[in-house]
């Protein structure tokens, strides 16, 4: 396997140094706006399977021509999903897979944005489904830790651990804390503005509807000592994902972002400083949104500041293989000393970066196969859960069909 990863920031620096110690790709060219950027994170693993070369990701002819160039037959999409549809068709006309970790991006309802969907995450990658599986090509979409691992154990779940599944909600929480700043995001706040400034979508009773941001606050209570974090409703993949191969009631996503980051995005919001369009500004045009990025410290320098532990994870609750009532929570903690110990990588960039990586040795053996526009929940999730403890980063299972959630 030959792969093009594009994308040397936060998540595709920590992607190297896990693929580095595998032995399923043969290479991987390592690709990045920023030449240097690529280079120094292919200088601090010196392996020879590695390259780096300067890539515009927004330049589909540029991107055909690397994968043909350098002979990839897998195209893995680590950057801001506002590429995704130019690395996507890209992949399409070079005959090369594709994975990325979040979907293809949404558009509000024109009249009710807080009722109806308008353009959901994925429509525009599903609506190409036929074109892939004519082309006998996989494009893997939202094959990260969330979304992804989180699919994974929705799959597991409804596989192993249900009868019958009344509902899935993926619950995000953490006890990190960054020293020395004010505000510092431990992820792209792009994406992060994206995500929660949308109008959230909740799958129910067979149809997707939207809600306002930051809504249903619930305090969820997170294993490993990190303990009760209130979550709430923010727009996410796994709610377009899971439906469409999971029989289930209800599905959400909550989010654990706390009260102050909250008040930030929402006075970000008031002052138009989330549009991600440019403006003109003394005669320079910029993205406000871009300018956000540009003043915040890169997440994926933040690991020596940090402390605690981030855990993504999967609740499910329904009628069990025994025919009796079940909850159980589904979950993948990362340690921030124990990631930049082992890897130098800070714990949600690290956290995001390993799953993508498991998937592509899956994909590699044959473990899994596919063609057509896939989700995680399409393939054997015991595989790749088996293999994921073999990178020594293992998950959990809280039984809490006894423990009810707390509502704010």
């Amino acid at each position: 396997m030959r792969i093009l990863l594009v994308g040397a920031g936060g998540v595709g620096s920590a992607v190297v140094p896990i693929a580095a110690r595998r032995d399923f790709f043969e290479h991987i060219v390592v690709a990045d706006s920023k030449q240097s950027r690529a280079a120094d994170v292919v200088a601090k693993i010196q392996d020879p399977r590695f390259s780096a070369i300067a890539l515009d990701a927004s330049d589909q002819a540029a991107v055909e021509a690397a994968l043909t160039e350098h002979r990839c037959d897998v195209l893995f999409n680590a950057v801001d999903p506002r590429f995704n549809m130019s690395l996507f068709q890209a992949a399409l006309n070079a005959g090369a897979h594709y994975l990325d970790m979040a979907m293809s991006l949404s558009r509000p309802h024109s009249s009710k944005p807080y009722e109806l969907t308008g353009v959901k995450l994925g429509d525009e990658q599903f609506a190409l489904a036929d074109a892939w599986r004519a082309k006998d090509r996989l494009a893997l979409v939202g094959m990260g830790v969330e979304p992804g691992l989180a699919d994974v154990f929705a799959r597991y779940a409804a596989d192993h651990l249900f009868e019958s599944i009344e509902e899935i909600g993926i619950r995000d929480g953490s006890n990190l804390v960054v020293d020395g700043y004010d505000f510092a995001p431990t992820f792209s706040i792009w994406t992060t503005i994206e995500e929660c400034l949308n109008p959230p979508v909740v799958w129910e009773n067979g149809a997707w509807h939207t809600t306002e941001p930051f809504s249903e606050p619930e305090v969820f209570d997170f294993p490993e000592g990190i303990g009760p974090v209130e979550c709430v409703n923010v727009e996410h993949e796994e709610v377009l994902l899971v439906p469409r191969w999971i029989d289930v009631k209800r599905v959400t996503f909550k989010y654990g972002l706390g009260e102050e980051f909250i008040g930030v995005l929402k006075t970000l919001q008031k002052l138009g400083l989330d549009n991600a369009g440019k403006i003109s500004v003394g005669g320079v045009e910029a993205s406000p949104r871009d300018v956000v990025a540009a003043s915040l410290p890169d997440p994926a320098t933040l690991g020596d500041r940090m402390r605690g532990k981030t855990c993504a994870g999967t609740w499910v609750k329904g009628i069990g293989k025994d025919g009796e009532p079940r909850e159980v929570y589904l979950y993948h903690v990362v340690d921030n000393e124990w990631s930049m110990r082992e890897y130098g990588c800070q714990a949600v960039v690290w956290q995001t970066a390993v799953h993508p990586v498991v998937a592509l040795e899956l994909l590699a053996t044959g473990a899994w196969s596919g063609a057509g526009v896939l989700g995680p929940e399409a393939f054997d999730p015991v595989s790749f859960l088996e293999l994921l403890n073999a990178y020594g980063s293992p998950w959990g299972m809280r039984d809490q069909t006894r423990k009810a959630l707390v509502t704010a």
